[in-house]
């Protein structure tokens, strides 16, 4: 499992994020203090407070962690 956090703060980022998630076959969480959210869903995500950062954690391989983070790499706060 990959952890690290990202930085959603606006629609574009949101929707660039959740098309990255859904061109991996590995399962992507996304935690929002109590709350987590499949990455995959974009009705889940808006669902999430998007104003703080969200912690990632990815089930994967570290070659689906190294392609995701290359994804939204303009995102990513830490981690």
């Amino acid at each position: 499992m990959t952890v690290f956090t990202v930085l959603l703060s606006s629609i574009n980022d949101v929707k660039r994020f959740v098309s990255a998630a859904n061109s991996l076959p590995c399962d992507i969480d996304v935690i929002s203090g109590r709350y987590v959210i499949d990455a995959k869903s974009i009705m889940g995500m808006f669902s999430l407070d998007l104003s703080k950062a969200v912690r990632v954690e990815l089930h994967g391989t570290e070659s689906d962690a190294r392609q995701f983070r290359g994804m939204i790499a303009s995102n990513v706060v830490e981690g």
